[in-house]
């Protein structure tokens, strides 16, 4: 079986020896990048199946490279390195299209756990899920709103298909952490709202009736409605 391509950027060259040496015993093939420059090659390169790019950088900084890696690479699961621990910073990333980020300094258990749960679903045979006029392709990753196309990053696109398996069933925030991140944030993130507003965005981008909605108290559930709520 190929083993799974692992990109990792970080200017602290202790950091990217540590990171390869866990990484590379963990069953990854491993790129290194000593800044953004370097690491938009290196994706170009080595065509990763994950990146892990630390945000506090000189020149083209973390976010960034993570931006650009978007727009060329929507499927690519990508988690963040910052010593930054404020709400707002972690919004940021989560914005510009992380999927995950961890702060340091960070257990090397931790980010491994993290970085098996974004690759755990890889190679997964495909199906139609459908619900409305909602369809996910889970063998290409794509979705449709009506005939539209929706570009998911791979946070979204479990998010949203973790929705399309369950549909009318009411989510709870901790199974919802459990399925998608594969573990908890402590209850102090905001990670999950954020990325519920992003993909209402998206389903929503013309007009169209709100599908995943908020039940007080309780969680979240894809069902249609006529009124729309929180």
């Amino acid at each position: 079986m190929e083993r799974a391509r692992v990109l990792v950027l970080d200017d602290d060259e202790q950091i990217r020896a540590t990171l390869r040496r866990a990484l590379l015993y963990g069953g990854y093939d491993v790129s290194l990048a000593a800044n953004g420059e370097e690491a938009l090659q290196k994706a170009l390169e080595a065509q990763p199946d994950l990146a892990v790019l630390d945000v506090m950088l000189p020149g083209i900084d973390g976010l960034e490279v993570c931006r650009r890696l978007r727009e060329d690479r929507p499927e690519l699961p990508i988690i963040l390195l910052t010593a930054r621990d404020s709400v707002t910073d972690r919004v940021k990333g989560l914005d510009i299209g992380a999927d995950d980020y961890v702060v340091k300094p960070f257990s090397m258990e931790e980010l491994l756990a993290r970085v098996r749960a974004h690759l755990r679903h890889g190679g997964q045979s495909g199906q139609i899920l459908r619900y409305a006029d909602l369809t996910l392709d889970t063998g290409t990753r794509e979705a449709k709103r009506g005939e539209r196309d929706i570009q998911l990053s791979t946070t979204q696109y479990e998010l949203l298909r973790l929705f399309l398996t369950n549909p009318r069933q009411v989510l709870t925030r901790d199974l919802i952490m459990d399925r998608v991140w594969g573990f908890d944030f402590e209850g102090e993130s905001n990670v999950l709202e954020v990325y519920i507003s992003q993909i209402r965005h998206k389903l929503e981008e013309r007009g169209e009736s709100r599908l995943i909605h908020t039940v007080r108290g309780a969680g979240y559930a894809l069902r249609e409605e006529s009124n729309r709520d929180a």
